[in-house]
């Protein structure tokens, strides 16, 4: 044997089932088809956002949130419905609401993790009790965003390779899984040459040779396939129709979802594949990446959604409400864009943008930039992308913003009729205290929250009020991201064949494995959940393959 284990794929749940593994004086080897700029993988580009419940930044903030309320939310949210292939995923959620509710804040605490004091109330579902979405803000963003998230862990790994526990093995693309006796013990595939490519930006697949590796436990966290827009309309759910013609991509060319296919050529089984999580407010990159490089709008609740023909999205499908139930009606439209009407006082509070590079203020941990987002005028980067991007349009009355989000589709779509008629529909609204609209009744109820009136939710107001000025339009296009199914799991990460034994040797974690069981958001997630995810589910994997159990 080569190593106590190996672990397959350097993001976060590989770093973090790697650090247990070597703290448990494990010689591990971690392997990894890019090279070490991409140590991390997509945790280091994401807003840093955790999932937490009952915290005490929420109690601060006047938040009184409990277990009992947060497993209501996730149940609503997940839809749990398949007897066979929801039985472990359902079962990893409750440990992991439960996680969220009890040592994980502590645990992220004693590693150096600390959160901005503001809890965001991302993905609000806008349905009953039992429906959809967090009833109370839990969205706790690290001190640092992302890197701040995989520093601790990528720090743990550095260390235990200077104590010679973990060797990386770079630049090693696994193409099969090695077995013997019907155990999985070793990986092989082949050696490509090296890289100097930047974080995120695609690296060469040349073959210079070819490697085995052998091990008694395999540990897969390679991450899911919101990289490969063809692999995603494979499997795109009927119930959402057709997939988008033009689809922007929110993660690294490196996120391909080659080790699903290939652990199951091994007897895994992969469950919930057609569970994907992809966002309907990603705009086009001026500063690509990798290609067809998104960013995802995080929206306050404020601005006019409107689709490609200018009707208003219907009740409860507003911003920042209900990312799969708004995916869902899009795609019945025919088309692949979406708009945000807004104004300028809506962008300066609204607008965040996902991603540790967006947020240079919070990644970078500095105050002064900070103290920005309380002033007057919108964040730095909010206001290149106004600027800059390809995707929107400036104006000063509605006849001209409507002109100029013609000129960005291939045919005229828009008329200005009926882009006045949702506007001023709209704007009578909120000219009275009273309001039928319940969009201007749930941000007039966002306001009475004090993170969301301090730095969230822009005071109502006419979007045709000079004062409130420009008006603002942007193109929204379908940003692929998250993989919610995979590779199924029990409960200590230990992959199964499909008729439900275990697959001795062989562990999944992170997005391979739908984030725990082969996919323990269900159909829909809850905002914060992706990294608490990694972090849960590869630290079960870490732990059950110490004892190889």
């Amino acid at each position: 044997m080569d190593a106590d284990a190996i672990v397959v794929g350097a993001g976060l749940a590989g770093l973090v089932a790697t650090a247990e593994l070597a703290d448990a004086g494990r010689r591990v080897l971690l392997v990894d088809q890019e090279g070490a700029a991409n140590i991390g993988g997509q945790a280091f580009w994401s807003f840093g956002g955790l999932f937490l419940v009952d915290s005490p930044e929420q109690r601060r903030m006047g938040v009184r949130d409990s277990l009992e309320l947060a497993w209501q939310d996730w149940e609503g949210t997940a839809g749990f419905d398949r007897e066979r292939e929801d039985h472990w995923p359902r079962r990893w959620a409750r440990e992991y609401v439960e996680f969220a509710a009890g040592e994980k804040r502590a645990w992220l605490r004693s590693l150096g993790m600390r959160f901005f004091p503001v809890v965001g109330w991302a993905e609000r579902g806008g349905h009953g009790a039992t429906g959809p979405g967090n009833s109370v803000p839990r969205f706790h963003i690290v001190w640092g965003t992302g890197p701040g998230i995989v520093e601790p862990f990528a720090r743990k790994v550095r260390d235990a390779v200077d104590r010679g526990l973990v060797t990386l093995a770079l630049r090693h693309q696994v193409d099969h899984l090695l077995m013997t006796d019907g155990a999985v013990d070793g990986v092989a595939g082949t050696v490509l040459e090296p890289s100097r490519a930047a974080r995120g930006v695609p690296s060469s697949r040349t073959a210079t040779g070819d490697f085995e590796l052998r091990a008694p436990a395999v540990v897969l966290t390679s991450g899911g396939i919101g990289a490969d827009p063809e692999l995603v309309r494979r499997h795109w759910p009927e119930r959402l129709g057709t997939p988008p013609a033009k689809m922007l991509t929110g993660v690294p060319a490196y996120v391909d979802g080659r080790m699903l296919d290939i652990s199951a050529d091994a007897g895994a089984s992969l469950v919930n594949r057609d569970r994907m999580w992809h966002y309907t407010e990603g705009i086009t990159n001026f500063a690509p990446v990798w290609p067809a490089h998104g960013i995802r709008i995080l929206p306050g609740p404020s601005s006019l959604w409107l689709d490609a023909t200018g009707r208003r999205l219907p009740v409860p499908l507003y911003p920042g409400f209900d990312t799969l139930g708004t995916l869902a009606h899009l795609r019945a439209t025919g088309h692949d864009h979406s708009w945000f009407v807004l104004t300028q006082r809506i962008i300066e509070k609204e607008f965040a943008l996902s991603g540790s590079e967006q947020n240079p203020d919070l990644t970078g941990k500095d105050l002064r930039l900070l103290a920005q987002r309380v002033r007057p005028g919108a964040p730095g980067p909010v206001e290149a992308f106004k600027e800059r991007g390809v995707d929107f349009v400036v104006a000063d009355t509605l006849d001209d913003l409507v002109s100029g989000m013609n000129r960005l589709t291939e045919a005229p779509l828009l008329e200005i009729d009926q882009v006045a008629r949702e506007v001023v529909a709209r704007d009578r609204e909120i000219d009275n205290p009273f309001s039928k609209d319940l969009q201007i009744t749930a941000l007039r109820g966002a306001r009475s929250y004090l993170g969301d009136k301090l730095v969230r939710v822009a005071p109502p107001h006419r979007l045709l009020d000079p004062a409130a000025g420009p008006l603002i339009a942007v193109k929204l296009h379908v940003l692929t991201r998250k993989t919610l199914g995979g590779i199924e799991t029990d409960l200590d990460a230990r992959v199964l064949r499909p008729d439900g034994s275990v697959l001795p040797g062989l562990y999944a974690a992170g997005e391979a494995a739908g984030f725990g069981g082969g996919g323990m958001h269900g159909y829909r997630a809850l905002e914060g959940t992706f990294l608490g995810g990694c972090l849960f589910s590869g630290r079960q994997a870490g732990r059950a393959a110490v004892a190889n159990r």
